[in-house]
């Protein structure tokens, strides 16, 4: 018996289903062997795809020179076209249009379909000009017309180059060139319209396919709504929606996907969460996408508990956790300092299978250096590379970053040298990041210095580079060498930007050269760079510094005709121009029109400028009633100038009353706002109340450092507020005549707090009397012993010294007093104790 033949379809079946592509083709190979066989172009067909797809291109093309030989040429197109496109899919648009011009080569016409195949190529990656010529190359041969899809090539190709009116004009041409209109044009140039939010006329086009009949399939409406949803018009995409789901359109789970993602960039997590369990209702079962997208939603918006919530919910449902669920989870505790919970998740995912990769460890760097556990962090540093993590920019640029953001200068400079050791050299942006540290801790000079052993080493700085030390150096005042910065810029070619002259101008203004602010904003304007609002707010005040109040007016004027939204911060530093210039009136006035005017709210920041105002003008019932209407909530700054005003103005009541109104709140006053008001309480001679502020203030831990020194309770108590009062004395914040009344007034109100304290009666003993004088007591038990507590300055405790005592202590009573038989009795009077029998 003869064994089976081996045919095409056989082997066709063995290169489908087998996942190695190498292998498959070893297989392929071998069967030429097998007599009475031959390869067939459907078995090439197969083959090679399975090479493409899987990107294998070296044996895909000798495979290709092979089948050349043995198969009719004319019949090639499709093996091609399937070439054309994974070359497409891996980016690799070169040898998408080598092979397209191949096939004249090999004497096999191409058609409309492979000229569409790669014009399509040319436009998703953006060779526009290239796809334009291939289209009039195609219309020259007068055989080959133009079919639906070209056009829709060609509607693609307008929309992503911000064209769509244009692409409009090409759809109305269609019909007359002989193509039916169908659901793909018209949805890619619904998409076009709505990249660049002409939504009106979207929707018009929208509604306009629908009631020609025309209705997309599942597949061409999920692209357009991914459009819509990525630029956050979830509401939009919903609308649409609803329009195809009559028409019988049915969503599938790429839907669902979509529209969750829509709702998570735009914050409405409720509703994605709701989408998805009507999603599981509907029988549409969620995969492993959908949980990853609400999973890095939740994320986004740091409500990772929950996040991790879902992670076990999809491993109850039987689905698997991959790379990004865990690294989303991990980065979102790291990002809100909650290190060990990223730990935990970590050693889990470990148990489960999940490899650390280089994002995971970037994480958890991250998140340590944020929390400034700088060891812990330098030691995951070194456990990623010996777990065979290959050191990487992105790996070594993270670390240098948080210890940078430390502070750390000297260990990121460490990191930043020892790289090149490991393989990996820094990039423009390590640089940047240690400069940028550098300038913050104001070492502006060191910074300069690494920027030229940068450029030695063959790396031009950026614009982050010349922006970074110019406004290291504007900080400083170091106008001079912020310049010549600029000049160098030039110099590499690198042109100023709108940071650039905002560093200038705010350095400028800060040392109060005026006109060279002036002559910088001119400047900016004739290199058209285009002004922002920081500009002109540093431009504002600048001229209110100046006392050019006129100037600034119109530059007002010109900010709101130029478009730009005026902001709290740029009409509160002119109020506070014209109150620095007296002019109380004016400036009132434009606080008024604020929201009127100028459709700008009032902050905390804009009443307290003008509050302060009135103040400083004594007009203390005006800075009230702003107080009392503010519609804002008042800070600490707001509540220190009405106290301050409040005292300024004699109102001690008021200032008091305000000052217990802050603490209440949770604000803290400083020393000198709390010295105040004692100093005015002192005058008046309201020293009861002047010491139950520095009581408050030891309650709630205003206090020199020494008082934490002091670990017994009861000595901390009594010491604290002499010590608070001494520390007020010493920096200047009360007078000596208040710290004079508050130090015997502190005495005296401790005093009288110890004799009001609960006194702790003699364990195991009756006390059969007691006796009370003014600021001491004495108690006598059944067995005639006598105890005694309180004050005890004079002696009258009868214990052998001066001191006080809060609890009873037993006094030792002489042999005349022991010896009698008759009745003992104890007195207390103001400054004496007596035993009498």
């Amino acid at each position: 018996m003869k064994p089976a033949a081996v045919l095409p379809s056989h082997v066709i079946a063995v290169v489908k289903h087998h996942k190695d592509p190498i292998k498959a083709l070893q297989i392929f190979n071998s069967v030429k062997n097998e007599q009475g066989f031959h390869h067939t172009l459907s078995t090439y067909t197969c083959m090679l795809h399975k090479l493409g797809f899987h990107g294998h291109f070296d044996a895909m093309e000798k495979l290709l020179l092979e089948m050349i030989t043995i198969v009719d040429n004319t019949l090639l197109e499709p093996v091609y076209i399937r070439a054309m496109r994974n070359y497409g899919r891996k980016g690799k648009v070169q040898e998408a249009v080598d092979v397209f011009e191949r096939m004249h080569f090999y004497n096999c016409q191409p058609t409309i379909l492979s000229y569409n195949t790669l014009m399509n190529i040319l436009v998703e990656y953006r060779y526009f000009d290239q796809a334009h010529k291939l289209y009039l190359r195609m219309k020259d041969k007068r055989r080959i017309l133009p079919d639906v899809y070209t056009f829709t090539i060609r509607i693609k190709s307008f929309c992503k180059t911000k064209r769509p009116h244009a692409a409009l004009r090409l759809l109305r041409n269609m019909p007359l060139q002989g193509c039916e209109l169908n659901a793909v044009a018209y949805c890619t140039l619904i998409g076009g319209f709505y990249e660049e939010n002409f939504h009106s006329e979207a929707y018009g086009l929208f509604d306009e396919m629908i009631r020609s009949g025309i209705c997309p399939d599942v597949t061409t409406f999920n692209k357009l709504i991914h459009i819509l949803c990525k630029k956050g018009h979830v509401q939009e995409s919903e609308k649409l929606f609803n329009k195809v789901v009559k028409m019988g359109v049915s969503p599938n789970l790429y839907t669902v996907n979509i529209f969750i993602q829509g709702l998570c960039r735009k914050g409405a997590l409720d509703e994605g969460i709701r989408l998805l369990d009507t999603a599981t209702r509907e029988n549409l079962r969620p995969d492993i996408v959908t949980y990853n997208t609400l999973i890095c939603g939740l994320c986004k918006n740091y409500k990772v508990v929950e996040a991790e919530s879902y992670l076990h919910k999809m491993v109850n449902e039987g689905l698997t956790p991959d790379g990004f669920t865990y690294n989303t989870i991990i980065d979102g505790f790291c990002k809100l300092g909650m290190i060990q919970n990223a730990d935990r998740i970590l050693s889990d995912a470990n148990f489960k299978g999940f490899v650390a990769d280089e994002f995971t460890y970037c994480s958890l760097i991250n998140g340590l250096c944020e929390e400034g556990d700088i060891n812990h962090a330098m030691d995951i540093f070194t456990e990623a590379l010996g777990k065979g993590i290959k050191p990487s920019v992105i790996l070594c640029n993270t670390l240098v970053k948080g210890l940078s953001r430390q502070g750390l200068i000297l260990e990121a400079l460490q990191v930043m040298n020892a790289m090149s050791d490991k393989g990996c050299s820094p990039d423009i942006w390590t640089y940047n990041i240690v400069i940028n540290g550098l300038c913050k801790m104001g070492c502006v000079s060191d910074a300069n210095t690494l920027v030229n052993d940068m450029i030695s080493k063959g790396y031009l700085p950026d614009i982050f580079t010349f922006n970074t030390l110019i406004d290291g150096y504007c900080k400083l005042l170091k106008i001079e060498n912020a310049l010549e910065l600029i000049n160098v810029m030039f110099s590499h070619g690198v042109i100023p930007d709108v940071i650039t002259y905002n560093s200038m101008l705010n350095g400028l203004c800060k040392a109060g050269k005026f006109e060279d602010v002036m002559e910088t904003f001119k400047m900016m304007i004739e290199n058209n760079c285009e002004p922002n609002l920081i500009t002109y707010n540093i431009t504002m005040e600048s001229l209110c510094k100046a006392r050019k109040l006129n100037e600034a007016v119109d530059l007002l004027e010109e900010i709101s005709n130029k478009g730009l939204s005026l902001d709290s911060v740029c009409l509160g530093t002119l109020i506070n121009g014209f109150s620095n210039n007296g002019d109380l009136d004016g400036a009132h006035k434009l606080f008024q029109k604020m929201q009127q005017k100028y459709n700008v709210s009032h902050t905390t920041a804009t009443y307290n400028i003008m509050i302060n105002a009135f103040c400083e003008k004594l007009n203390i019932q005006m800075a009230e009633k702003l107080f009392r209407d503010v519609a804002c909530v008042p800070d600490s700054y707001t509540y220190r100038i009405m106290i301050e005003g409040f005292c300024q103005t004699g109102k001690i009541d008021s200032s008091y009353n305000f000052l217990l109104e802050a603490i209440n709140i949770g604000f803290v006053p400083s020393l000198t706002t709390f010295g105040r008001v004692i100093n005015c309480l002192c005058v008046e001679d309201r020293v009861h109340e002047a010491v139950n502020i520095i009581h408050l203030m030891v309650n709630k831990g205003v206090v020199p450092d020494i008082v934490n020194t002091i670990f017994e309770v009861d000595k901390r108590e009594v010491a604290a507020p002499k010590i608070v009062v001494e520390d007020l004395l010493k920096k200047n914040n009360i007078t000596y005549y208040a710290y004079e009344l508050l130090y015997d007034g502190i005495r005296d109100k401790t005093r009288i707090e110890i004799l009001l304290q609960k006194v702790r009666g003699p364990d195991g003993l009756k006390v059969v009397h007691i006796a009370a004088g003014a600021k001491h007591s004495a108690l006598m038990t059944d067995k005639e012993a006598i105890m005694t507590w309180g004050w005890g300055e004079h002696g009258q405790l009868r214990l052998g010294d001066t001191n006080d005592q809060l609890n009873p202590q037993p006094v030792v009573l002489g042999r005349e007093v022991l010896n009698k038989e008759s009745k003992l009795n104890i007195y207390c009077g103001s400054g004496f104790t007596y035993a009498i029998r």
